[in-house]
């Protein structure tokens, strides 16, 4: 009895586990069941595994390219300036930046711009046009590189349709009767037109009257008199406004309008003449009126 007592000592007390113990050995008996089965449901109903980066490169490039070649057609084109003739507002080798996003909207130029124009016929015969790669055709045609091939001017804008406008000898540039005060682009030295002088012409409705910064450097409107449009350049042939040059860098700037094309009264003259014959019928109505009623009035008080 004794032996039986100490063998019931010695053996260990049997004692019920405590929560937390359970739970350990709960979270501790199978730590692979657990992601083996998320691991197969997961091939089976999970997200898929996104592709390569070099999978999905060649799409990213096609649609960068879709892109660029929009851009290029609808909203703005880069052109390189390739003469002296803009000076010193452009200097040969500059990029400048085009909108043509706005003509597609009825926008028309106006005084003062800088455009960008296909040559109306004539103008660039004489001129050699560069021979580009294969690698530079396809960047122009897609907009990330200017055109090399097509025959582009860039002149500035200095009557509409409409105006009449002319310069002499020793004198300034005058649209519609009114001086131009050219100093703030013309370049240094020049004179407005003693090169050339013209006029005065009216522009034809729905034409363009252009010039170059560089007046004694630039072959604009005023040579090219004798061919049809008489120097003027057609609205439908006007690619876009210049609006900004965007390289090089360190000659960023906005081509904006000079003050000189706001001035008041510039389009007044063309407003006056179109008002004119208006004006005269006015006049020579009021007296007619004026005889009418009086006679009225005198037959009335007479009866």
């Amino acid at each position: 009895m004794a032996v039986g007592a100490r063998s019931e000592r010695d053996e260990p007390e049997e004692r019920p586990e405590s929560p937390a113990a359970v739970s350990d050995d709960v979270r501790g008996e199978d730590p692979t069941s657990s992601d083996n089965s998320d691991s197969s449901s997961g091939d089976s109903v999970g997200p898929r595994k996104p592709r390569s980066f070099w999978k999905e490169l060649p799409l990213l490039i096609i649609i960068a390219l879709m892109l660029a070649l929009l851009i290029k057609t609808f909203l703005v084109q880069a052109f390189s300036i390739p003469s002296d003739s803009m000076q010193n507002t452009l200097q040969r080798g500059d990029r400048v930046l085009v909108d043509k996003l706005t003509p597609w909207f009825g926008s028309e130029p106006e005084r003062g711009e800088v455009v960008v124009f296909h040559d109306p016929g004539g103008w660039l015969e004489n001129t050699a046009a560069p021979d580009p790669n294969v690698v530079q055709k396809f960047l122009s045609f897609i907009g990330l590189m200017p055109s090399a091939e097509e025959k582009d001017l860039i002149k500035r804008v200095i009557a509409v349709g409409g105006d009449t406008v002319e310069c002499k000898k020793n004198g300034p540039v005058k649209v519609n009767g009114k001086s131009l005060d050219e100093k703030s682009y013309i370049f240094p030295g020049d004179t407005p037109c003693n090169d050339e002088p013209f006029g005065p012409l009216k522009v034809p409705e729905g034409r363009i009257w252009v010039m170059g910064d560089h007046r004694q450097n630039s072959l604009d409107s005023r040579y090219h008199q004798e061919l049809p449009g008489h120097g003027t350049v057609a609205n439908d042939e006007v690619v876009g406004r210049a609006i900004v040059v965007a390289w090089p860098v360190n000659r960023w700037s906005m081509l904006s309008v000079p003050g000189t094309f706001d001035q008041q009264g510039l389009s007044a003259a063309g407003v006056a003449m179109s008002a004119a014959p208006g004006a005269l019928g006015l006049a020579g109505a009021v007296p007619l009126v004026l005889w009418r009623r009086r006679r009225l009035t005198g037959g009335r008080t007479a009866g």
